[in-house]
């Protein structure tokens, strides 16, 4: 289908209705509608053939793993893992579930998501909202599509008993374990260290070379056998973002994600009206706002690592050219949430069918031939 097609009637009529209401309410909804339709085969098919596009050229393996395309959905959207069924029919090639805690929590406070229009971002302050590592495996982590890469990110219980990296990381390896010894730990094709999150209790601690090593030490012990990926603050100066790199290097973990949210109450960073909106509530900020400092993060990381290490672009992804630019300057795939909350489900298919243009116009046969193919411009 012409995914065009599919904006107008989003952009124009669903979108307007979908924004007079809470935010979480419409996540929620769309969570438990998304979970119903990835149980049948038929709306699983029906979706798919209404939102997906791949194509030879946008097909790679990376680290052992075939992505029939480069765009997934981050983890922070499917949080439960609720949504594992139908996620591939939207045209994603790959999803990070999750945040998922060893503990349940019941999320912050309310109100913790907000849309922010005019900056294309949202306030995000739900703090690794989440029913527990285990009620998520038993009760809906599924994945009725064996060509679709699924991995599980896992962070440190929000909770006053686990704040601090004396009882963040037996936390974090507690889950791990269960993830491991879970009769569904064959469906999981890698697994995410979040280590980045600022909307949880010691947020940050665990983002310094000392505790990662601790960490990763603590995680090689656990002979995993899946690719692991780790989470990135964006926050972070040139010099410690290499150091930290270095280790996760050092440590043989695959992937880099770039990176989490944008933390600084700037003015710049933001349209006045929607600034005024949302001053006074606590949170962190995705889209357009983290973009600048992760395009110059993976441009960093890649300048010093190159293939040492695979990089996962995230943040302000709204168009193909956006997610073009963060493979040109190192990324191997991207990741998104909030372009698809304002741009609609058919973006995926949008940036797979602009990216596949992109290609064959710089002359490429393959995406990985574009990856890292420009300087840092930031």
């Amino acid at each position: 289908m012409n995914h065009s097609l599919l904006y107008w009637p989003y952009s124009h009529l669903l979108r307007p209705i979908l924004f007079g209401f809470d935010p979480e309410g419409v996540h929620n909804a769309f969570t438990n509608i998304g979970h119903l339709l990835g149980k049948s085969p038929f709306t699983r098919g029906l979706t798919r053939s209404i939102f997906t596009y791949n194509h030879p050229i946008l097909t790679q393996t990376v680290a052992g793993l075939t992505f029939k395309n480069p765009v997934g959905l981050a983890a922070g959207f499917d949080y439960d893992a609720k949504m594992t069924g139908i996620i591939p029919s939207v045209g994603f090639a790959f999803e990070t579930a999750g945040t998922v805690t060893h503990h349940p929590y019941a999320g912050n406070p309310k109100p913790r998501l907000a849309r922010l229009p005019r900056t294309r971002s949202l306030l995000v302050n739900k703090g690794f909202k989440s029913a527990g590592v285990q009620t998520i495996l038993d009760r809906y982590l599924k994945k009725p599509n064996p060509d679709f890469i699924l991995g599980l990110s896992i962070g440190a219980t929000n909770s006053p008993l686990t704040s601090t990296p004396k009882t963040q990381i037996p936390d974090i390896i507690q889950a791990f374990k269960v993830v491991k010894a879970h009769p569904k730990y064959p469906l999981i094709d890698y697994l995410e260290l979040n280590i980045s999150c600022p909307n949880v209790l010691g947020a940050g601690t665990l983002a310094t070379p000392a505790h990662l090593s601790q960490i990763l030490t603590q995680i090689d012990k656990l002979h995993l056998s899946k690719p692991l990926w780790v989470k990135f603050p964006i926050h972070v100066n040139d010099k410690d973002a290499v150091n930290l790199v270095n280790i996760m290097v050092k440590h043989g973990v695959t992937a880099v994600v770039i990176g989490n949210l944008y933390k600084l109450r700037d003015p710049k960073a933001f349209d006045s009206q929607d600034f005024q909106k949302i001053k006074d509530l606590k949170g962190n900020f995705s889209g357009k706002p983290t973009e600048p400092l992760s395009n110059h993060l993976i441009s960093l990381i890649y300048h010093h690592f190159g293939s040492k290490i695979v990089i996962v672009g995230v943040g302000g992804i709204f168009t193909p050219q956006d997610a073009y630019e963060k493979i040109r300057r190192g990324a191997s795939l991207v990741q998104l949430i909030t372009g698809m909350v304002y741009e609609g489900p058919q973006l995926i298919g949008d940036i797979n069918r602009g990216l596949v243009k992109l290609l064959n116009r710089a002359g490429h046969t393959n995406i990985k031939e574009a990856i890292g193919t420009i300087e840092d411009k930031s």
